[in-house]
């Protein structure tokens, strides 16, 4: 028997981060197969995990929501064959939603020997309230899912402020395990309680679903996936007004005028992605990551990520959400890439900004 573990979250929130100290610390000694899944026409990050032993299977064109009972479960179903894993960890879509995520993959279990031991939501505790208010339908989704909750940046939030991230999350699931500690002060055992008092809630969190407190389900769709812009990494980042609430004024309540908690990510999310050999300066890097993050010029961008050539010769990385951005040293690659996810997005200003 396979145990396959689910690690959804918004984009941006760190689910990669987390399942980096799971199979440090919970999962070591397991054989692991991890599955991602790209939202976005340029994969940047596919096959970072590779140096831990991790086989990535990454499917751009197909996506884990609609295509897990079709060409998904034939994925699935191989790689269990090839591997003989232990462990299956399915990193789905920033903007995918968990019930469709499950309910693809306890459709498979017919075929093969797997059994969903965690349904595990990352959730950004700095932006929960921004994004829940602004995304409902795919935000309250994972949350509402999910057996296990962990809410990360919490170390960078006041006590006040994660007492009421864990109360809005609590309103939106009455049974999960809701980890608010930094995950990084976590040893195993307490990671390991966490999960496990999820999965012993599991099925009473199924029965209090099935009573009429689910969110309403899309019917299997096209959905794209985000790995390309979803990684989380161990370095400084700069914030900017950190208990700000940042609206966006081009989306918020987008369900208010698309109607209510019917609709496929690719509907509401768009991915734009770019190759691109300019040079790019200090200054011009620095302008870029500031009007990604920090305004709506180029539409509301809720993830941003790339990797670029320098005019100096080195090669840099950027990494943002909205209101903060990284930017560190990077490796040369075959070409420049950067990709962009958000929603109303701005193309001819977005080509503009990056001087393509």
């Amino acid at each position: 028997m396979t145990r396959v573990d689910i690690i959804s979250g918004f984009l941006g929130a760190g689910k990669t981060t987390f399942i980096k100290q799971l199979i440090d610390q919970v999962f070591a000694g397991e054989k692991l197969v991890l599955i991602e899944n790209e939202f976005g026409e340029i994969g940047i990050d596919g096959g970072f995990l590779k140096d831990a032993g991790i086989e990535v299977t990454e499917m751009n064109s197909g996506c884990i929501c609609c295509t897990l009972v079709g060409d998904f479960s034939r994925a699935l179903k191989k790689v269990i064959e090839k591997y003989r894993p232990d462990r299956v960890i399915i990193e789905p879509s920033g903007v995918g939603k968990l019930s469709d995520v499950a309910k693809a993959v306890e459709a498979v279990r017919e075929d093969a020997e797997i059994e969903i031991t965690g349904k595990i939501t990352v959730v950004d505790g700095k932006k929960a309230k921004m994004y829940m208010r602004n995304f409902g339908e795919f935000f309250k989704d994972q949350v509402g899912h999910a057996s296990t909750i962990v809410i990360s940046r919490t170390q960078m939030m006041s006590d006040e402020k994660v007492e009421e991230c864990v109360h809005m999350l609590r309103e939106a699931n009455e049974r999960a395990a809701i980890i608010s500690t930094p995950w990084e002060q976590l040893g195993r055992d307490a990671l390991v309680r966490a999960l496990e008092h999820g999965a012993e809630f599991e099925e009473l969190l199924e029965h209090h679903q099935a009573e009429g407190h689910t969110h309403h389900h899309h019917e299997a769709g096209h959905v794209h996936h985000d790995s390309c812009c979803d990684h989380e990494h161990h370095h400084e980042h700069h914030h900017h007004e950190e208990d700000h609430e940042h609206h966006h004024d081009g989306c918020c309540d987008y369900e208010h005028h698309h109607g209510h908690h019917h609709h496929h990510a690719d509907e509401i999310f768009t991915s734009w992605g770019r190759e691109t050999a300019h040079k790019y300066t200090d200054e011009e890097l620095s302008c870029l990551v500031k009007a990604l993050s920090e305004t709506d010029a180029c539409g509301t961008v809720l993830r941003s990520k790339g990797i670029i050539p320098m005019a100096d010769g080195s090669w840099k990385q950027f990494d943002l959400v909205p209101e903060e951005y990284e930017v560190r040293e990077g490796t040369a690659d075959y070409t420049g890439r950067v990709c962009v996810i958000g929603t109303e997005l701005k193309e001819d200003e977005l080509l503009k900004l990056f001087h393509i």
